[in-house]
């Protein structure tokens, strides 16, 4: 691992608009303008100005300090090949044009899509520059990789003749939650990440903790529900309206060790499944990590047959609840057993869990450059 300095693409911009590091720089822009609705003209223009900005990538000015940490590495080691991974996709041009310079197989591995991202935010004149540059950059690649088959099948598409792959996410065996972590005393559901508004729904879950609270089946003074991630004002208004201030909380961001800790003491981890029909088949990536905590996992929204219940299914790391009735059935259940020994049980399969950790990549990594180089 070598670090680098780096240079905030926002830069002066940052500073003019009084940005503070690690909080949604959006949200804050919003507020200067005092602006709180979700949609506003302010951000068609924030989104048009990061647009200008960012292009191709908000960490674009990482690249001459990387490059020349590479030059350095070059002249100690013998390389042979090159992955670089993305997001940031400056990774990629980066990438480029290490291949360039020292002719050496280079792997291309887009954790999230470039052009065609599902959570794209830009308008179609940025696309158009992105799309193009995306084809002349990764045009000089041996292969190309990501996380699911459809987004291969995306990739294929975009990249006609290129060698594509999928390797799905994995979690890191040093993060494993083992020996367990002491459980809270209370009924905590615990998310940690970001939220994609529109995409993940977390109020589906606040509807049944609402309806359970007032069925009588819940507690209220037994349940705690943890967020951990950028703080956004429409979720504390979600909550509000629900008369849930007293049981869900946002704690904003926390150093990653933390977050870990966060899960690991949970009795339940929550995951916002994708919404968007047009992701079907794709993993939400949170559920790699959720399964090094080997803490259930409640896995909320998206549709019933999909690749993540499929996997909790498989794994018995948790259970998919997409709907509203699923989610109040699952947590009126785990909650008895919670009440009965002070525990949710964890019933996951060590041996079908393990197949989804970072070895097992790194085996299939391995396996894509001794056919490449």
């Amino acid at each position: 691992i070598i670090e680098t300095p780096y240079r905030d693409a926002l830069g002066v911009w940052g500073r003019v608009f009084k940005i503070s590091p690690g909080k949604n720089a959006r949200q804050q822009i919003k507020s200067r303008f005092g602006v709180s609705a979700r949609k506003s003209p302010v951000d068609s223009l924030i989104t048009l100005g990061g647009a200008i900005i960012n292009y191709p990538c908000p960490d674009k000015n990482w690249r001459p300090f990387a490059l020349k940490a590479a030059r350095e590495l070059w002249q100690q080691e013998k390389i042979e090949a090159v992955i670089s991974s993305s997001p940031p996709v400056v990774s990629h041009l980066i990438g480029g044009e290490l291949k360039a310079a020292h002719q050496v197989t280079w792997v291309a591995d887009l954790r999230d899509l470039w052009s065609q991202n599902h959570n794209y935010i830009y308008g179609p004149v940025r696309k158009f520059f992105d799309r193009r540059l995306e084809r002349k950059t990764l045009s000089k690649s041996d292969a190309l990789v990501t996380v699911a088959e459809p987004w291969a099948e995306k990739l294929r598409s975009l990249h006609r003749g290129k060698p594509v792959v999928s390797i799905t996410h994995g979690f890191d065996p040093a993060e494993v939650n083992s020996p367990p972590a002491k459980l809270t005393a209370k009924f905590t559901i615990t998310y940690t990440g970001s939220i994609y508004p529109g995409k993940q729904d977390p109020v589906k879950l606040l509807d049944a903790l609402r309806d359970l609270i007032s069925e009588g089946a819940v507690k209220p003074g037994d349940i705690e529900v943890r967020f951990y991630g950028r703080e956004q004002d429409w979720l504390d208004n979600a909550i509000a309206q629900h008369g849930l201030s007293d049981v869900v909380k946002q704690h904003g961001l926390v150093p990653r060790q933390v977050a870990l800790e966060k899960q690991r003491e949970s009795q339940l981890l929550l995951l916002l499944d994708w919404d968007d029909p047009l992701e079907r088949g794709v993993y939400a990536g949170k559920v790699f990590e959720y399964l090094a905590a080997r803490r259930p996992i409640l896995a909320t929204g998206g549709s019933r047959g999909d690749v993540v219940g499929e996997l909790l299914a498989e794994t018995g790391a948790g259970v998919h609840a997409p709907t509203l009735a699923d989610i109040k059935d699952t947590l009126r259940q785990l909650y008895q057993q919670y009440r009965a020994t002070s525990a949710v049980a964890y019933h996951g399969d060590e041996a079908k869990v393990n197949q989804y950790s970072q070895r097992e990549m790194a085996r299939k990594f391995a396996g894509l450059l001794d056919g490449n180089t």
